[in-house]
């Protein structure tokens, strides 16, 4: 089929690379806070942003996995599996240099790289989650029933179970409930509760343990019965759920100077508890508000700074390595057609690391100029109709195919330039690295491949 209209140009949505920078921000002062909660204030913050931080990163991961297959899990053993391993053994250095303690169990996640590995855990069960009818509540259910087991530390279970209702958020939320939080009286709410919830936190924080926002042990050792458990954790869902919807509704999505940085957040996530566990020789100077007040503001400057292109350039062999080398070929697959090219931010749209900064492409707004644009590859879930309308060509199938029969399209089985899986503008971070946008007109269902 011909088509007259003119080839499409995809650009980064800046959207999800605005989220995802200023999540990274809070990632990174909450832990260099963590340490000097004697100050009262400092506590009700840390209370308030461990409330939602993680669900924030977690969930939104959960909506770029969405077109998670058998070819992208080469992508989790090279970009979680094998910076797991490494950083896991480099964190344990400084533990070693600073307390003379040199303790290394892989399967026991230590300091911040249990997401690394919860999240592997969660992409492997992405396409369970694709057959399950009611998937949100099946997760919520295993939630709070995890609280109820002394689960072990190895593989963080608890964490992994625990906050696996946010991962299946993010993979059953489309395009639609993001244009729902830009509505100004949707961004208006989401400012007044989260002013709300800061409010509230001040008059709390003393009274809320900080076990319950960490989702790291069963409910007998916070010290409550598994039934009160299930009920205070159920609310810590719902409490996290709404501020993480009230965050989004704040973020711009407009383009601006941390736009770029967005895309490269794993490397501030990876990279910062370096500096966090070398602060913690100056804890006696630090720990009064003026510290606290300063180390905040530290936090956010060296956010930027792990977030720029060279330290992409001199840690990717840890972050992205490229282990292409250690995996079958499979002379059967076909050669991907070429991707266009993007407008993102420089020449390389980031690298293909699958977790939170590697963003999927939004195809919600894809024009129908035939078949031979990018069709979507989003996964049907069991409540959706087998076919949808909005998947067909605007020619009517007599035109197209013959006899009307649409033959369904044969993707390439693998290759780096996959519409899912191609680098783009700005490196990775908890997400994956592909957050582009098109034109309107296509349907919002998910990302695409290319036919």
């Amino acid at each position: 089929m011909t088509s007259s209209s003119p080839p499409v140009v995809s650009q980064r949505d800046p959207f999800l690379d605005n989220a995802k920078f200023w999540a990274i921000v809070l990632v990174v002062c909450g832990h260099l806070v963590e340490d000097l909660r004697d100050v009262p204030y400092a506590h009700a913050l840390y209370l308030f942003v461990y409330t939602f931080h993680m669900p924030l990163f977690i969930t939104i991961s959960g909506y770029l996995s969405r077109n998670f297959t058998r070819l992208r899990a080469q992508k989790l053993v090279s970009t979680l599996l094998v910076p797991y391993v490494i950083f896991e053994i480099a964190y344990s250095l400084p533990r070693w240099i600073l307390y003379g303690k040199f303790q290394l169990t892989l399967l026991d996640p230590y300091f911040l790289t249990w997401f690394l590995l919860s999240l592997f855990i969660w992409r492997l069960s992405t396409p369970v989650w694709f057959q399950v009818k009611w998937p949100l509540a099946v997760a919520v259910g295993i939630s709070l029933i995890s609280g109820a087991s002394a689960l072990p530390d190895e593989l963080s279970m608890n964490r992994t179970l625990g906050l696996l209702p946010f991962y299946v958020l993010g993979l059953v939320l489309t395009p639609q409930h993001f244009q729902i939080l830009k509505k100004r009286w949707v961004r208006i709410t989401g400012a007044l509760v989260l002013v709300a919830g800061l409010g509230i936190t001040f008059l709390v924080h003393y009274d809320v343990p900080t076990e319950w926002i960490r989702w790291r042990h069963a409910y007998t050792k916070i010290g409550v019965d598994n039934f009160t458990g299930a009920g205070i954790r159920l609310l810590m869902l719902v409490i996290g759920a709404v501020l993480v919807a009230a965050f989004l509704s704040i973020t711009t999505s407009r383009k601006t100077w941390f736009t770029a940085l967005g895309g490269l957040t794993i490397y501030a996530y990876l990279l910062h508890g370096f500096v966090v566990k070398g602060l913690d020789r100056f804890h006696d100077q630090l720990n009064n508000p003026i510290g606290v007040a300063a180390v905040i503001l530290f936090g956010i400057a060296l956010t930027a700074v792990l977030c720029t292109p060279p330290f992409r350039v001199l840690f990717k062999w840890a972050i992205e390595p490229n282990l292409r080398w250690a995996f079958k070929s499979d002379p059967g697959r076909q050669s991907p057609p070429p991707t266009p090219p993007t407008s993102g931010d420089g020449p390389h749209d980031g690298p293909s690391n699958p977790w939170p900064t590697q963003d999927t492409p939004h195809q919600a707004d894809r024009p129908h100029s035939g078949a031979s644009e990018a069709r979507p590859a989003q996964p049907t879930w069991p409540s959706q109709g087998t076919s949808q309308q909005a998947d067909r060509p605007h020619s009517s199938a007599s035109e197209a195919w013959p006899n009307g029969h649409i033959p369904q399209p044969t993707w390439p089985s693998h290759g780096p330039s996959q519409q899912a899986d191609r680098p783009h503008g700005s490196a990775s971070g908890a997400w994956p690295n592909e957050n582009m946008s098109a034109q309107p007109g296509w349907p919002s269902e998910g990302p695409t491949r290319q036919r």
